[in-house]
């Protein structure tokens, strides 16, 4: 086991939550066995007014936690995870983590903020563009160069990064921006594991599926860690590889969540022992999305799908259903809708898809499953017009919601009777419809 006190930061880090603890963490923590990896320590910076609690748990064990990764037959393997070397919340002391940033020794930022993360709240002072603006800004006098990489489910997550840092320069920090163009790059990633909130235990402990895999575009202006060495892919394109996962495993995620939250399931793996969900998922796979993904080399797309159902069901992850309906509006722009106007603009049938959706107007709509009890909704990305269509007494209206405003599916009637008819039906009836 590797000493920590030989380890030097090379990586700032945005958002250390579970997924981040279990993944980049993961892969971290294995590269430090590796002598000569040893600088790229990473450095974790938590912004969030809420990240008190993980942040005051972390520092009492200096940044160290168990990773228990769960396997389909119950076993359970626990890592010591020590690569997190540095920790600092922001609302106590922004300071360290602007000059973390600014440290020549720092060579990437690495971010886990959400989807909803990249888009420019201005309304928020200390967001995370404005730390990294503030440490950019002593990059650029001492001319250094970083790679900002993106960790989250976001297609060409890598570019959606560049968009959303650079037009807040653009407004804030021209200077900035015009260096940042030439001295930052912004490589796109796909990053794959079923990372639950964490279950009872310490409250660092971090619990995951054994799956786990991150393909990442070889684009580092300043430098990177021999990730390779511990099983990630490095590859001149991404594409393929987040359109498949996307796509496929998040996009099944959404289609399944709301109708089972709706019927009072609290866990995946029972809603997926239930042969009505497989069946919806299967199909939702093989007819509405296999058409429009296009198949990385290597990859065998019928295993990869089989293998989605099985983790999907993996009891020993036991992950929870009220997690994946969380931040709808942000999956769905990123997940559903991409694959939806390929769908419409081919002339093919959609009927799951208004399943879902009517599904999720019924989620925020009500607020409440099926027998009456109360859902605690978070959806931190709503915005002011949608509220007022959720106010309204129109179906219909719901189609003009932030993700689907854009798919006019006003002009589609065919789709808005379906929507309608699984709007006033049970979720059970609803799924028998689909069948019929």
């Amino acid at each position: 086991m590797y000493d920590r006190n030989t380890l030097s930061v090379g990586i700032v880090h945005f958002g250390v939550g579970n997924f981040h603890r279990a993944h980049l963490q993961y892969y971290n923590n294995l590269l430090m066995e590796h002598e000569d990896q040893r600088n790229w320590g990473v450095f974790g910076a938590m912004i969030m007014p809420s990240d008190g609690t993980l942040y005051s748990a972390l520092k009492s064990t200096e940044g160290t936690y168990n990773l228990i990764e769960c396997y389909p037959s119950g076993e359970r393997k626990s890592h010591s995870i020590r690569s997190l070397t540095g920790l600092c919340w922001g609302e106590e002391d922004p300071l360290p983590i602007i000059e973390q940033i600014a440290s020549p020794g720092t060579k990437i930022i690495t971010l886990t903020i959400t989807e909803g993360g990249y888009v420019v709240n201005t309304a928020r002072p200390k967001s995370v563009f404005w730390y990294v603006a503030q440490g950019l800004r002593q990059r650029m006098i001492a001319g250094l160069p970083i790679t900002i990489l993106s960790c989250d489910n976001l297609q060409h997550n890598g570019k959606a990064a560049a968009k959303a840092f650079l037009s807040y320069f653009d407004e804030f920090f021209p200077e900035i921006a015009s260096w940042a163009r030439e001295n930052v790059s912004f490589p796109n990633s796909m990053v794959d594991r079923i990372t639950p909130a964490t279950k009872a235990g310490e409250t660092t402990d971090v619990y995951c599926e054994d799956f786990i895999q991150w393909v990442i575009e070889d684009n580092f202006i300043a430098g990177r860690p021999a990730w390779e060495r511990v099983g990630v892919q490095f590859t001149n394109d991404v594409t393929p590889y987040e359109n498949m996962k996307l796509s496929l495993l998040n996009a099944s995620h959404s289609l399944l969540c709301y109708p089972a939250y709706l019927e009072g399931f609290k866990k995946v793996d029972s809603v997926m022992a239930d042969p009505r969900y497989v069946k919806l998922i299967r199909d939702f796979m093989d007819e509405d999305v296999t058409p429009f993904v296009p198949v990385p080399e290597g990859i065998n797309l019928f295993d990869y799908k089989e293998e989605l159902l099985s983790r999907f069901s993996n009891p020993a992850i036991s992950d929870q259903v009220s997690r994946l309906c969380g931040d709808g509006i942000s999956k769905f722009a990123v997940y559903i809708v991409p694959t939806m106007a390929k769908m419409i603009a081919t002339g093919m049938e959609v009927k799951r898809l208004a399943f879902l959706l009517a599904s999720y107007y019924k989620y925020l709509k009500y607020g409440k499953t099926e027998t009456g009890e109360i859902i605690e909704i978070f959806e931190p990305h709503i915005t002011d017009s949608d509220k007022l269509i959720l106010d309204s007494e129109s179906r219909l209206g719901f189609f003009e919601l932030s993700p689907f405003a854009s798919l006019g599916l006003r002009n589609h009637p065919a789709f808005a009777v379906q929507y309608v008819y699984f709007a006033e039906h049970s979720v059970a009836e609803g799924l028998i419809a689909l069948e019929s």
